[in-house]
């Protein structure tokens, strides 16, 4: 839950910096959210989401 609520901010954020510099345009983000949506409602869904918890979990283990 933590990871994709930071996930979520992380991409917000993203995509709010690249709109502001004119580089997305509404519509594109539009079918960037609407491919998302839909994309984690296939079978390539848990695996996305695995991935993203071990990529998470071998950041949140490195020390410095």
């Amino acid at each position: 839950m933590v990871l994709s609520i930071s996930g979520v901010v992380l991409f917000g954020v993203i995509g709010f910096l690249l709109f502001r510099k004119g580089e997305l345009k509404p519509s594109h983000a539009a079918v960037c959210a609407l491919f998302g949506f839909y994309l984690s409602g296939t079978a390539v869904g848990p695996g996305i989401q695995a991935g993203s918890d071990k990529l998470a979990s071998l950041l949140g283990g490195i020390t410095l």
